[in-house]
């Protein structure tokens, strides 16, 4: 699998590849998302979640994939830094406010600060159709945040902490986006950084939450049904992390950055199907308004 995956970088090929992982990042990071706003305090449910994650990545890391070296250890340092500020924003913010607020807050932030990135680290530039298409991605993500803000919050006591934490944590996606994107492209063999990835950067939290449990600020949870949320996590991780990080090494980062927003579109639908959201016409405008931004992204490219 790595040898066609580097046989098909840089190629026109490798660039539709990157399109169809970048659209099935969005699906799963929706469905991820959603998963830690429910039965479960979202420390709860990522410390389970990173267990599950440690515990299927182990027999990869240690036995399949080449080992890192030299470098390659810094990398993984780093990683485990920016992605700790992340989950650890995440958290915060889904504890503070509602899903359907601080999701897209999030996923809105994100982009715009990784385009930056892109261009600063990459020397990626947009075409003027993908500025425009960008420009409609945006606004139909703050406008849907805008208008869940406006008529869903019934409790505006913790909304200003949980949009300050949804902004916070939308610098670091962008931060591990594009810090990822320079990892894996600087990794010889791709896999070798998504399992390892997966295995050094998922000890974090289980840590975090013992401490968390010891001073009493976490409650102790049914394990059975954790568990399986856990494991089901942990592949949904797999599936959507693992292919935004070889959209990345394939394609574009900016690109990639903007297009994984869509998944946006997926959660809206999660919270009206699942966690019982209101959607409606100005709803659905907005959502539409998201991909087509996305389409002109793409065909500006």
């Amino acid at each position: 699998m790595s040898a066609w995956i580097l046989a098909v970088e840089g190629t026109s090929a490798g660039e539709q590849v990157a399109l169809l992982l970048v659209l099935f990042a969005a699906l799963l990071h929706a469905i991820f998302g959603a998963m830690q706003k429910g039965r479960f305090d979202p420390w709860t449910t990522r410390a389970a979640i990173d267990v599950c994650l440690v515990l299927i990545s182990v027999p990869f890391a240690l036995f399949v994939v080449p080992w890192p070296h030299g470098q390659e250890w810094w990398l993984f340092a780093g990683a485990l830094v920016i992605h700790f500020l992340y989950k650890s924003g995440m958290a915060a913010a889904y504890q503070r406010g509602a899903f359907t607020v601080v999701y897209p807050v999030v996923r809105g932030t994100a982009p715009l600060f990784a385009v930056f990135g892109a261009w600063l680290i990459f020397g990626e530039t947009f075409a003027p159709l993908q500025w425009f298409g960008l420009g409609c991605l945006l606004a139909g993500i703050f406008g849907l945040a805008l208008y869940n803000i406006l008529y869903l919050v019934k409790d505006r006591g913790s909304l200003l902490p949980a949009l300050g934490m949804a902004v916070f944590t939308g610098m670091m996606v962008a931060a591990y986006t594009t810090f990822d994107a320079f990892a894996i492209r600087t990794t010889p063999n791709p896999f070798t950084f998504v399992v390892w990835f997966f295995f050094l950067c998922s000890l974090d939290f289980p840590v975090l939450w013992v401490w968390l449990h010891a001073r009493g600020r976490v409650a102790t949870p049914e394990w059975r049904p954790l568990f399986t949320r856990g494991v089901i996590g942990a592949f949904v991780a797999y599936g959507s992390f693992g292919s935004v990080l070889l959209a990345t090494r394939l394609g574009k980062v900016g690109e990639a950055a903007a297009l994984r927003e869509t998944s946006i579109v997926f959660a809206a639908l999660i919270g009206w199907l699942i966690l019982k959201d209101t959607v409606g016409p100005r709803r659905i405008a907005l959502m539409c308004l998201i991909a087509l931004g996305a389409v002109f992204i793409e065909l500006g490219s």
